[in-house]
């Protein structure tokens, strides 16, 4: 499994969509493993990520580990769970945060990555790109609602708001986020995890 694993990030690298950043030595980011059980679908790898080849190394990673219930070494190293942006590598810098991730990259790279990994139990979808590839919305629906019906998505995908420090005004005005959402969130993650 693990040539297979090798197979496709070799491939991933070499892909001429990719080329400007292979040829400056960075990698694509993220992380899959056999024996994962959990797996978390994001954006794209911010500028710190790609710098320090870590997923979710930032303020939002501390804040999503909290919301999973997990300590930093059983997230980086348990093999339990896996890590696929839609994108594997930092698409920039925009007027208002990190640019989007590439359209057709999720589409060409996780369905190969994700029949290699079949011991998934649950796909956090965290964000909007995630969220509505993975669920099929249209570009108009609104997160907040998604989140807020969760269940309906359940036993397979649990949709989250990002955990960016940035969407602090977001968590206080929706309060059933931290009240209701998260605590079933941690008894989810523990229960495939353990």
């Amino acid at each position: 499994m693990e040539d297979q694993f090798q197979k496709i990030f070799e491939e991933i690298k070499a892909d001429p969509m990719n080329q400007e950043y292979t040829k400056k030595g960075i990698d694509p980011l993220y992380y899959a493993d056999a024996d994962a059980r959990i797996l978390i679908v994001g954006q794209a790898p911010g500028r710190v990520a790609q710098d320090t080849q870590i997923v979710w190394n930032d303020k939002s990673g501390d804040r999503l580990r909290d919301w999973m219930g997990v300590s930093h070494d059983e997230f980086y190293h348990s093999g339990k769970i896996a890590v696929l942006p839609m994108d594997f590598y930092f698409p920039g810098k925009g007027k208002s945060g990190d640019l989007p991730p590439r359209k057709g990259f999720a589409e060409k790279w996780h369905p190969r990555l994700l029949e290699a990994m079949p011991n998934l139990k649950l796909t956090l979808l965290v964000g909007s790109y995630a969220t509505k590839h993975y669920l099929h919305l249209k570009s108009s629906t609104k997160l907040t609602n998604v989140v807020h019906n969760y269940q309906d998505y359940l036993p397979q995908y649990f949709p989250l708001v990002h955990p960016s420090p940035r969407n602090q005004l977001w968590m206080s005005r929706n309060p059933w986020f931290e009240k209701e959402v998260l605590p079933d969130l941690k008894q989810r993650i523990d229960q495939f995890l353990r």
